[in-house]
């Protein structure tokens, strides 16, 4: 029983942890989906409407490093793109690839190359190529991904609004690899996220757009700096700091393999924790709520709490559920103590997940609790390297499922 003041403030620390980390997950989705739906009783949504006939030039940009082994599948797969030939530019820049992309590339005509011996990183390629963009629209697309045969076309109607200034597509993990831990987590994962981003987009603008495909107008491109971690990010969000909105279309896709296991996954997690952390400081403007309003809150709740304290409140809420739990009687089990075991059976869960992983014996509810957690290990190890500031702007390529 909580009757001391000691007691009281763990048992108020426990409930602002456990309402943050709530929030984060679940909160925010109900939340928003809450909103969107007593905007549309009240027909306050103001739905981007596309225009089917508009056919702007446009450049699918490939930044590619020693993707030799993905371009005849990429560049078959985007010759069969639903859109005007005359009007689609393929633009590859293989900067720094010494596996002999570039060569390959010089097979295709269809493909414009440009390829530079040294390596700059992928913002470093983007910076260079973008200057040589000259349609109003460029699509950035990677070359491991290939994309839906309607993708460019309905993300180009998108455009045709002139308050949207990038449109970002989905990212669809290939359901051959449900049955891993890295497969089942990250396809549940990029569910949810697709519900989020069709909310978001519906109560005002995604915040951000996923690497593997999204499309901007030319004219908003801005120089990255050339030590950018998330450049699909970064991109995206300064396009909205104008005043422009980002967009979502489910069915402009871009289909990838799950990462071919956990550890692999978590090499990509921890870059991206990283770069996420690099990017709330860079964005650091976009918290002032009273000059973004919408747009402020919805990245604060969508981004910046998974990238800085909710995992903290995680971790924060073991010893503090253990405090209030053994204050209450440990095997008691109390409202308290019935929360903490909950914890530990969670967390034994992930080490479970975690342990059948490489093994014939697979349970796909346990690779769950490990993938979040794995989510969450990953920003204290982003941090970490953050902070040291030994985290490479080059590609750093997770493996992927056969």
């Amino acid at each position: 029983m909580i009757n001391t003041p000691t007691m009281k403030t763990v048992a108020i620390i426990f409930w602002i942890l456990a309402g943050i980390v709530v929030y984060t997950y679940v909160g925010y989705g109900i939340l928003l989906y809450a909103l969107v739906k007593i905007r549309r009783i009240l027909h306050l949504n103001k739905k981007v409407v596309a225009n089917q006939s508009y056919e702007p030039a446009v450049t699918l940009f490939i930044a590619a490093y020693n993707e030799k082994d993905y371009v005849a599948a990429k560049m078959k797969n985007s010759m069969e793109l639903d859109y005007p030939k005359d009007k689609l530019t393929i633009l590859w820049v293989t900067d720094g690839s010494d596996d002999g992309t570039n060569q390959v590339l010089t097979d295709y005509k269809e493909a414009t190359v440009l390829h530079d011996p040294a390596r700059n990183g992928k913002i470093g390629a983007m910076n260079r190529g973008m200057k040589l963009v000259e349609t109003p629209i460029v699509i950035f697309s990677d070359a491991n991904t290939m994309l839906g045969r309607e993708s460019v076309r309905r993300i180009v109607r998108l455009f045709s609004d002139e308050k949207v200034g990038c449109v970002s597509g989905e990212k669809r993990i290939q359901d051959k690899n449900s049955d891993t831990a890295s497969g089942a987590g990250e396809g549940l994962y990029w569910k949810y996220e697709s519900a989020l981003k069709k909310w978001d987009a519906e109560l005002y603008s995604v915040v951000g757009a996923a690497g593997e495909l999204f499309a901007i107008r030319t004219e908003l491109y801005q120089e990255v700096e050339k030590d950018t971690l998330l450049d699909d990010f970064v991109i995206s969000l300064r396009v909205a700091q104008k005043g422009f909105t980002i967009q979502y279309d489910p069915e402009a896709y871009a289909i990838e393999s799950a990462s071919a296991n956990v550890k692999e996954e978590l090499k990509r997690k921890i870059r991206i924790s990283a770069g996420g952390i690099q990017s709330v400081v860079r964005l650091r403007s976009l918290l002032n709520i009273f000059k973004y309003g919408k747009l402020s809150f919805q990245y604060i709740s969508h981004r910046v709490l998974r990238w800085t304290i909710t995992p903290l409140c995680l971790l924060l809420l073991i010893p503090a559920g253990w405090i209030l739990a053994v204050q209450e009687g440990l095997f008691d089990w109390g409202f308290y103590s019935t929360l903490f075991w909950l914890q530990v059976l969670f967390y034994i869960a992930a080490l479970t997940g975690w342990f059948l992983e490489n093994r014939s014996t697979r349970v796909k509810l346990l690779f769950v609790p490990y993938y979040f957690f794995i989510m969450n290990l990953s920003v204290f190890l982003g941090l970490r390297r953050y902070l040291k500031g030994n985290q490479s702007v080059n590609w750093e390529r997770a493996k992927r499922a056969e």
